[in-house]
């Protein structure tokens, strides 16, 4: 397996199939938003638990009033009200009528709520001056019903979820665990951001990119930069091993003189599962398991390393977290200028901007260049895919969302 050039699809599929959920743990449904449900959320209760009104207005038994009009109303007698969260201890016998506000219960003998405005009150009596409108009751359990599935096991709970599985009956909610990262940048040549810049020497962007990325998606992360030593990267890669769910390592990945990340891990007993795939930018990309732990190789250069961070090790991550569909998410677009790729074997990755044109969202693909600049605008990623050399303007394809822009 390890002396395989996989293609994209392959490469990933392996990826996610190493990869077991972490175990799972009971929080607060506040905590619960943005992570990953254990088992699938159904329905405690009804909501709402009674037949409530969606009106200011009157209840009253439809029949009675079905020919009123404000030039022969119908007097009924008023014989009670009920705000929301009143108790509902009021019927409605024929000739009378409850005044009810909105999300007050409807009264036992009432099937309809006649609306405030075709209503005329006197002392003790109500004008209905209109027919009653049974749209105007929210029926028990037209939110949510007892035992209704709201949200599978692997889904994200999003914060309006949050707030459904509240009205469903929910306070404590079953998670994956979020994975705890160690993300490991190499290189004689970098430092950190922050300290005084010497002459030949970068600051370490990549793990900033990396960990700021995996920040939006709820995660932790312990960052560490290590020279080009092999000694040191083992130190270090064994220490977090042991401290965290998974490891990514920035730089060192691919045959210079320099590039010995492979080799350490090796020395540290990882499996390796591949190590350089047919993607571009981004073939440097490797994977593997260190004591049941998955670990990601990345290469250095600034748009291979995010390429490969968003194509493997995303989503390796968020499988991890329990995620039943991990990747970025995607969207239909029409293309704004031809995509020329390189080999056939290969998928060909393109950084790029969105705008809409009418109704339709368009892809822009973006120039390729070395650099993190280049890049640091895009808001979308499209491909050629494996077996096409080029793709042309106009065509629409699936584009992965890195950003939220899309320009007028």
């Amino acid at each position: 397996m390890n002396g395989m050039t996989y293609g994209f699809a392959d490469a990933l599929r392996l990826t996610l199939e190493h990869i077991i959920p972490l175990p799972t743990e009971t929080v607060s449904l506040l905590d619960s938003v943005g992570r990953i449900a254990a088992e699938d959320l159904c329905a405690l209760i009804d909501s709402p638990s009674m037949d409530s009104s969606r009106k200011d207005g009157y209840a009253v038994r439809s029949g009675e009033v079905a020919g009123a009009t404000p030039d022969h109303p119908v007097r009924l007698r008023l014989v009670g009200s009920i705000a929301a969260g009143g108790a509902n201890n009021i019927g409605v016998i024929p000739g009378t009528t409850v005044r009810v506000l909105t999300g007050a219960c409807i009264p036992e003998g009432a099937d309809a709520v006649v609306s405030e405005e075709f209503a005329t009150k006197e002392s003790h009596e109500v004008l209905i001056e209109n027919l009653a409108a049974p749209k105007n009751i929210l029926p028990r359990g037209s939110d949510v019903s007892l035992g209704q599935c709201l949200l599978s096991k692997g889904s994200s709970i999003t914060p309006v979820m949050a707030g459904l599985l509240a009205v469903a009956g929910h306070s404590r909610i079953p998670v994956y665990r979020s994975p705890a990262i160690g993300i490991v940048g190499t290189g004689d040549e970098i430092i950190e951001p922050g300290e005084p810049l010497p002459e030949g020497k970068i600051y370490a962007s990549n793990i900033i990119t990396l960990a700021g990325w995996y920040r939006r998606y709820g995660g932790s992360s312990t960052l560490a930069l290590v020279p080009d030593d092999p000694d040191t990267i083992f130190r270090t890669l064994h220490r977090l091993s042991l401290e965290t769910d998974a490891l990514i390592t920035s730089g060192g990945a691919w045959t210079g003189d320099h590039d010995v990340v492979a080799s350490v891990l090796g020395s540290l007993g990882w499996e390796q599962v591949f190590h350089r795939i047919r993607i571009g930018p981004g073939k440097g990309v490797g994977f593997g398991m260190l004591r049941g732990k998955p670990v990601f190789v990345l290469p250095g250069g600034p748009p291979s390393n995010l390429m490969a961070f968003l194509q493997i090790a995303l989503p390796g991550l968020q499988a991890l977290s329990g995620d039943a569909h991990p990747g970025l998410p995607r969207i239909r677009a029409k293309l704004g200028s031809d995509l020329v790729g390189g080999d056939r074997d290969w998928t060909d990755f393109f950084f790029g901007t969105l705008s809409l044109e009418g109704e339709m969202v368009v892809f822009h693909p973006m120039m390729k260049r070395s650099r993190l600049s280049a890049v640091a605008g895009a808001t979308a990623i499209g491909a050629i895919p494996e077996g096409e050399d080029a793709l042309h303007k106009g065509e629409v394809i699936g584009v992965q969302l890195i950003g939220h822009g899309i320009e007028p």
